[in-house]
């Protein structure tokens, strides 16, 4: 059996003490960076109730596990009531989430309704299928947050989901356009979080072995195994395998927009653009894109450490 040696100590680490000491960590850090993106965006304010919507997948049972444990300390009183929407797939086993929910105490609602069929009727065979569904969802979710008295919904996507939605937007909406860590919904009556904006999926896998949390399946979008989703999922977990830190350096491009340095007329005046014989210091770079040669790995911005 490997061991591994804790610094200045002779005593060899037991495989079994060496995995309880990495899931020590992961906890540690993903307590950590849900607490940072809460704070950054302030995402979560005393006397919310926050609606966890849970899927029955790994990102949102981890979203209900770490709001759980940071609720028990955080600095402010909030409530959570965990939401699940039955949509009436077949072979979707309903009990599994009720007896979970029920057996870690936590306040929830089951919301039945058939979007399945719908969804179904409206999408031609071999289409995709997940847009009709979020939006079904979506208005869903969103009645159900009114009738609950919910302040906050909030919705499971990591990192990654974050920028793969940045991706498809570019090659296919032609948009610079994101899934922000907050927002405001677009009838203006509900704030929508994703606490998970700074983990990474590979966390999340992680932890919801370790949890053993009692997994889901989408059957009914999740099978469709070529969707332009998946594919650029696929190419990020790509660079980041070849280039670690890319996908880190990629969020933290979100947060330091240069309206200046894009092509958007709305956010810039280049039109009447005139000298005025002062520094813009938005100007400043820290790497000429231009000057690096072919193959080159991106040198390092500033990295948010996990």
């Amino acid at each position: 059996m490997s061991a591994v040696w804790i610094e200045n100590d002779p005593t060899p680490l037991s495989a079994d003490r060496r995995i309880e000491r990495e899931t020590h960590k992961l906890e540690k850090r993903l307590c950590r960076l849900v607490g940072q993106a809460i704070g950054d965006y302030n995402m979560v304010e005393a006397g919310d109730k926050v609606m966890v919507c849970l899927s029955g997948g790994k990102d949102s049972y981890s979203m209900l596990d770490i709001l759980l444990k940071l609720q028990r300390r955080a600095p402010v009183a909030f409530d959570i009531v965990a939401v699940n929407l039955d949509q009436k797939q077949p072979g979707f086993p309903e009990h599994v989430l009720p007896e979970y929910l029920e057996s870690i105490g936590v306040k929830f609602h089951i919301e039945e309704q058939d979007t399945y069929s719908i969804v179904k009727d409206k999408i031609p065979e071999g289409k995709t299928m997940c847009s009709l569904c979020s939006r079904l969802r979506r208005g869903i979710l969103y009645r159900v947050a009114s009738e609950l008295g919910a302040t906050k919904i909030a919705l499971g996507h990591h990192r990654d989901d974050m920028l793969a939605t940045v991706m498809l937007n570019m090659f296919f909406g032609g948009k610079l356009k994101g899934m922000p860590p907050k927002l405001q919904s677009d009838d203006g009556k509900h704030i929508v979080i994703r606490p998970l904006a700074y983990v990474a999926e590979k966390d999340l896998v992680r932890w919801a072995e370790h949890r053993q949390f009692p997994i889901i399946p989408c059957t009914l979008c999740g099978s469709q195994e070529n969707l332009q989703r998946k594919q650029v999922s696929a190419m990020l977990k790509e660079w980041e395998k070849k280039h670690p830190g890319r996908l880190d350096n990629m969020l933290h491009a979100l947060q330091n927009v240069v309206p200046s340095h894009l092509a958007d007329g709305t956010l810039h005046d280049f039109r009447n653009l005139t000298p005025t014989g002062v520094a813009d210091p938005s100007g400043d770079k820290a790497f000429d894109a231009e000057e690096l040669p072919a193959g080159s790995a991106l040198p390092p911005l500033q990295v948010i450490k996990t």
